[in-house]
């Protein structure tokens, strides 16, 4: 199937079961809050690099991580009793997304995480549907990341570190934030060996839409976290 030239009006459920097999589905189109709404609704996401058109994704398959199936590793629960670093969500989430953008990544050239994404997903935020965990030692920003809740559904977008191991604490903080609120899934989008070592699963792109249908079943919680 050819991708799909996007006017400025983007409607993603005309293309979400007819994307291509590596996910890239459409160009074009604008990062408005309805329209990252309406992508998200149809497991559809946006992804490109500075100076290219905005590319909107949906990758077969998909990794998802089911809170319940984390795997809490021993160094993990050794970093916890040390009480080293201390948690917040929704208090610098700008913050959080700029440093996402300023990570070294194998096999990028130069960030995805621009100045037209961090203006969209702080609009995002500012509505309520956008959240960052964040991880602080002796008051500083030391790592976390942030993504994107509709129903009962996580869209993990990027983490960053600045001290060893401060983005995974921020990562297990956000598996029990979901398990408090009830959300069925994380989507981590793309593969990862890391979180498929924490105990995430790798489905066909049809069974995420329709896991995704049932999370969205639930109404939106448009407020900051605690």
């Amino acid at each position: 199937m050819a991708v799909i030239a996007l006017e400025d009006k983007y409607r993603g459920y005309q293309f979400s079961s007819q994307a291509e097999k590596e996910g890239l589905i459409a160009v074009g189109g604008q990062l408005t809050t309805d329209t990252l709404l309406d992508a998200y609704r149809h497991g559809i996401f946006p992804w490109f690099t500075p100076g290219d058109p905005i590319l909107w994704w949906s990758p077969d398959p998909r990794m998802i991580l089911l809170p319940e199936k984390y795997h809490l590793t021993h160094s993990m629960k050794q970093l916890i009793k040390k009480e080293k670093y201390q948690i917040r969500f929704d208090t610098r989430f700008k913050d959080v997304v700029v440093n996402c953008g300023r990570v070294f990544r194998d096999h990028q050239d130069g960030t995805w995480i621009t100045p037209e994404i961090i203006k969209a997903y702080n609009h995002l935020h500012k509505a309520g549907f956008a959240h960052s965990v964040e991880t602080y030692y002796n008051g500083t920003l030391v790592g976390g990341l942030y993504g994107v809740v509709l129903g009962r559904a996580f869209f993990g977008e990027s983490m960053f570190y600045l001290m060893t191991d401060a983005s995974k604490f921020a990562f297990y903080h956000l598996v029990e934030k979901v398990k408090e609120l009830g959300i069925f899934f994380i989507d981590a989008q793309q593969q990862t060996e890391h979180l498929k070592s924490l105990g995430a699963d790798i489905i066909p792109r049809n069974e995420f839409i329709e896991v995704l249908g049932k999370a969205l079943e639930y109404e939106d919680k448009t407020s900051y976290w605690k």
